[in-house]
């Protein structure tokens, strides 16, 4: 037994890989797909390590085409029969069937796309895809997109060269939807899921599966039943505009009679929350925002005895949550609270030293989570709407994206298929309401469609949208899954989903 079957086997329950998980299956099918993942090893590296080294951040538009054509190729060579690029008033989605003849049918949400990265912040270069070792984590493959979202995606794929390599047919037919812009709040993505070949696809297909590096470093999953909405907005405050201020940056000592479009701007931003920041003040932003139900307070309440709230702080820095309240009542805000939140505020110089300027223009980057029965459309109105009646309307107001929360029940067959298979590799997932960030489900969630949404897959990586974004290869830690054992997982998802 080589060290990736010894790791599998010690995250799983005592039942060998030789029994059959699920009664559908004959073990010998399963042990013939394993035994192909094994011999896959090598083959799914190099794919991730291919997928990392192609940019595609579709806010600098860098790379997408060739982002789109690559990911069209993995698709083909997985076997899926019918692979499309489908063009949007920005990037092109894809739309890709693969038709197995089985009884039933699976969705599938891919992205092709990343954020942008700053390389000196970096240990390796982050298109390199670099194999290093992680001390106390293994062996880990670093680059922009490991985790988010290529190292999940591409373990997917392994999964389908596995079954079909062991002679296999895959036991579910997929429909699969990609899309090149989620990273910029995936502004065109409605173009790609509500063509009427995609709904006629998806309609009866079983849900949509979102795939996941689920595991923490102590191997638990935390599994969650949606995602906030969001928008992404720019203002931008500028004296052409405003029509006071420099029409150009000026000397800092016409201050004494002159208008800044930068102060203007901080007080603008100054009538979006309560004064400590932290609640939104934006009439009608979140009149229809639903409060927390029973059953998700359960969820919370279980949970926050199961997680560790020092880990917690100690992951993101933080010492207090807002009002230092209770660890239950901070997982209770980050799931049922709205929010505004400042990405960025530039305006002027910010290089070394000083530059006594008044600028002529400055802009802040917002995003706003929505959470349920809060949309996007609503959000971005309110808030146009309310700068201008502050008397803030010459500052501009840009959308750049965004879209509605989702949510799926617990009860649904696309969620209790993920928890049986997490169960019989020996792991009880903490159960969350939603997601605080947020991913574009609800295209599959809501009309037309109105299907089950589920992020699953064992493994595990870290540092989405952070210098030194990796994925874990080879785990050394015991009740954690490298690459294969997350290819193992979508078998055995594949096949509960089909039983």
């Amino acid at each position: 037994m080589n060290r990736r079957d010894f790791l599998w086997g010690a995250a799983a329950t005592a039942t060998a890989l030789s029994t059959p998980r699920f009664g559908y299956a004959a073990s010998a099918d399963l042990q013939a797909i394993y035994q192909e993942i094994e011999k896959r090893h090598d083959e799914s590296v190099q794919r991730l390590q291919t997928w990392i080294r192609q940019p595609s951040i579709a806010a600098e538009n860098r790379g997408m085409q060739e982002g789109c054509q690559l990911t069209m190729q993995m698709l083909h060579e997985a076997g899926f029969q019918s692979v499309n690029k489908i063009p949007t008033d920005g990037q092109p989605g894809i739309f890709a069937t693969l038709d197995a003849g089985a009884p039933r049918t699976l969705g599938v949400y891919f992205m092709y796309d990343v954020k942008q990265v700053n390389p000196a912040e970096w240990s390796s270069p982050p298109w390199d895809a670099a194999l290093v070792d992680k001390p106390g984590v293994g062996k880990v493959v670093v680059g922009r997109g490991a985790v988010n979202q290529k190292g999940p995606q591409a373990t997917f794929l392994a999964a389908l060269h596995a079954i079909q390599g062991a002679g296999r047919k895959l036991p579910i037919n997929l429909v699969l939807v990609a899309e090149g812009e989620e990273e910029i709040a995936s502004p065109h993505f409605t173009q790609v899921v509500h063509r009427p070949e995609v709904i006629a696809a998806l309609k009866n297909s079983q849900g949509m599966l979102l795939t996941d590096a689920s595991q923490d470093l102590d191997g638990v999953i935390i599994m969650q039943l949606g995602a906030k909405g969001v928008i992404e907005v720019e203002l931008v405050s500028s004296g052409e505009r405003w029509g006071r201020g420099p029409a150009a940056d000026l000397h800092s000592s016409e201050k004494a009679r002159v208008d800044s479009p930068a102060w203007r701007l901080v007080h603008a931003l100054n009538t979006l929350v309560s004064a400590d920041g932290n609640t939104p003040a934006i009439p009608g932003f979140a009149d229809k925002a639903r409060p927390i139900s029973p059953a998700e307070k359960k969820m919370i309440e279980v949970a926050a005895k199961r997680m560790d709230e020092a880990t917690a702080k100690k992951a993101m820095g933080v010492q207090h949550w807002i009002n230092d309240v209770s660890w239950e009542k901070s997982l209770e805000m980050l799931m049922s609270r709205p929010t505004v939140n400042i990405e960025g505020l530039v305006g002027g110089y910010t290089g070394p030293g000083g530059k006594t300027i008044l600028p002529h223009r400055a802009v802040a980057k917002l995003d706003l989570r929505l959470v349920p029965d809060m949309t996007a459309k609503e959000a971005f109105a309110a808030l146009k709407f309310h700068l201008f009646k502050q008397g803030y309307g010459d500052i501009e107001v840009n959308m750049t994206g965004g879209y509605d929360p989702n949510s799926t029940s617990i009860d649904s067959a696309l969620i209790q298929k993920q928890l049986s298979v997490y169960k019989n590799s020996g792991i009880d997932p903490i159960v969350l309401p939603r997601s605080a960030g947020s991913w574009p489900g609800f295209v599959f969630t809501g009309d037309p469609l109105r299907l089950p949404a589920g992020g699953f897959g064992l493994g595990h990586g870290d540092g989405a949208h952070a210098p030194n974004e990796y994925f874990l290869i080879e785990s050394a830690l015991p009740k954690v899954q490298g690459i294969d054992g997350g290819v193992r997982s979508y078998v055995d998802f594949l096949y509960a989903l089909a039983g």
